[in-house]
């Protein structure tokens, strides 16, 4: 018997921190019926919120999730740019849940919703119908619930470095806590952390201002 087609969302968190990893995450279901209630955009739910929706996804039998990481120095990789990256997230957390057929709905990354479709497309070695849209977080439900899952995964990553480093605040460069956690380091130990993407301009700001206090191992 042919397997039925299933509708997937795939979209990512994380991408703009200077502290940590991005996540992708894919969530596969016959169709929208499959999602518990409550299901929206993650920036429209509270942190608990999204543990207990996500939590639930991860129950229901008809949903299935995939998961891709990037890593800080996947990220620093002079080769490769956060586009590039996106895509290449994406499509990792769709390919471990695609099946023949399927049709995949993506929050595009991308001025041009249909070149991110296909560069996404053309990473997968699944045939399946791909479609990207601006906001589609907010308006596809599968979309939505694969936001909350990457955001989930990313907030239980920041909470993994907070244990490991002490407060790091959300990771974001126009955090103060996460600007103030950095520089503190670098005068400490002389270096930036293994969790900060050096490839940011917030990290080159930390470094110069070490510099100028009179730091000479950079």
């Amino acid at each position: 018997m042919p397997t039925p087609m299933g509708l997937i969302g795939a979209d990512e968190a994380g991408k703009g921190p200077v502290l940590g990893s991005m996540f992708a995450a894919a969530i596969r279901v016959p169709d929208d019926r499959a999602f518990p209630a409550g299901i929206r955009d993650s920036k429209d739910l509270s942190p608990e919120r999204r543990e207990e929706l996500a939590a639930a996804l991860r129950e229901a039998p008809d949903v299935y999730i995939g998961l891709a990481e990037v890593t800080p120095s996947r990220i620093d990789d002079p080769s490769t740019d956060m586009n590039t990256l996106t895509v290449a997230a994406q499509a990792e957390a769709i390919a471990a849940v695609v099946r023949q057929g399927d049709r995949c709905v993506l929050d595009a990354s991308d001025v041009r919703p249909a070149r991110f479709a296909n560069r996404v497309g053309n990473r997968l070695e699944t045939t399946a119908t791909i479609d990207a849209f601006h906001r589609a977080d907010e308006d596809h439900p599968v979309v939505s619930a694969a936001s909350i899952v990457a955001k989930v995964e990313r907030d239980a990553h920041v909470a993994d470095l907070a244990e490991e480093y002490g407060p790091i605040g959300s990771g974001y460069p126009s955090d103060p806590e996460t600007r103030s956690f950095l520089e503190e380091f670098v005068l400490e130990e002389a270096r930036l952390p293994d969790c900060a993407r050096r490839s940011w301009q917030t990290c080159a700001d930390v470094i110069a201002t070490a510099e100028q206090a009179g730091l000479a191992d950079f």
